[in-house]
């Protein structure tokens, strides 16, 4: 048990390092540079590496035990930064996948709803595409002519660079996580957000430890957009800071967007292999293939309205 601790221990620190010290250090070494070196001498390393030196202690009785608290109360502002800058991921993450936008204030919401209405133009439009050259394809291959599908395969990519599914949210990564719901709601009559709950406490070890890693990587990338904000911030008295805010941004969307496309296909993954297994815990029939009339009746047992099970006849969304 105290090996146990232990390690836990070494677990919670090496993550209290990585995730708040280390990164609120590194923003407090460009404040220093920002408020030392000004825009006149952005590059001036000599004249930070000055001001560096009058900070230390003076040599001496006590010097030792000045640097100690001076050290201390660095890591703990730095630790205090990572915190708000978590905080503002969260925050970051709630706008950016925008699965409350139409509940915002009017400014926001027909901002918001223009986004949506342009991403679904632009979908519209590569499927047009799309069918075009499926057309295209079809008829040259009822010709007798090869054809490589390189073109075909390029029309079906621009599609899902837009949105796997038709957009209702105004960025990819909101639009990739809605999809699997509204595959699900399609496919199986089954509402995700009822059944994950459920699900998850039965999921084995090895499923739960690549959601929570891929869910892991997908909070560092919203809280990367968080410190780049921050560092925007400082380009008003130092403007080295803003190549490393944009350099910071462009890595968190790519981030982000690989995180997001990892945890969306890990959900649906195990929903898929798992549902039936919590259909029979459930007590719910299953034949062969999980369908919808199983899916509905989950939903329905996880909500509380089993009378509509016994009730009702069973009519599919259409």
């Amino acid at each position: 048990m105290g090996g146990l601790l232990t390690e836990l221990g070494k677990r919670l620190a090496e993550r209290w390092l990585s995730l708040l010290v280390l990164p609120g250090a590194l923003f407090l070494a460009a404040a220093f540079a920002a408020r030392t070196l000004g825009h006149a001498d952005a590059l001036d390393l000599d004249l930070l590496v000055r001001e560096v030196q009058a900070w230390r202690p003076a040599p001496g009785a006590g010097a030792g035990a000045r640097l100690a608290v001076l050290l201390l109360l660095v890591a703990l502002l730095s630790a205090a930064l990572g915190v708000v800058a978590q905080t503002l991921g969260s925050f970051v993450e709630r706008v950016w996948f925008a699965a409350d936008w139409s509940v915002w204030p009017w400014p926001l919401r027909s901002f918001t709803d223009r986004l949506v209405s342009k991403r679904r133009r632009r979908r519209a439009e590569a499927t047009a595409a799309y069918e075009r050259e499926r057309l295209r394809v079809g008829e040259s291959l009822a010709a007798g002519n090869a054809e490589s599908g390189a073109a075909l395969r390029s029309a079906r990519l621009a599609v899902e660079r837009v949105s796997r599914e038709e957009p209702h949210r105004p960025t990819w990564t909101g639009d990739r996580m809605h999809a699997v719901s509204l595959r699900l709601a399609r496919d199986l009559d089954l509402d995700l957000a009822t059944v994950w709950p459920a699900l998850w406490q039965m999921l084995p070890d090895a499923p739960r430890q690549h959601i929570e890693s891929a869910r892991e990587a997908l909070s560092r990338a919203t809280a990367l957009v968080a410190w780049a904000v921050l560092y925007a911030l400082l380009a008003v008295w130092w403007w080295p800071a803003l190549p490393l805010a944009v350099a910071m941004f462009i890595t968190a969307k790519l981030r982000m967007r690989s995180a997001t496309e990892a945890y969306a296909a890990l959900v649906e993954a195990s929903v898929h292999v798992y549902t039936a297994e919590l259909a029979e815990r459930l007590g719910v029939p299953v034949y062969g293939v999980l369908g919808r009339r199983a899916g509905w009746e989950i939903t329905c047992l996880l909500q509380g309205r089993r009378h509509l099970i016994d009730l009702t006849a069973y009519e599919p969304q259409s």
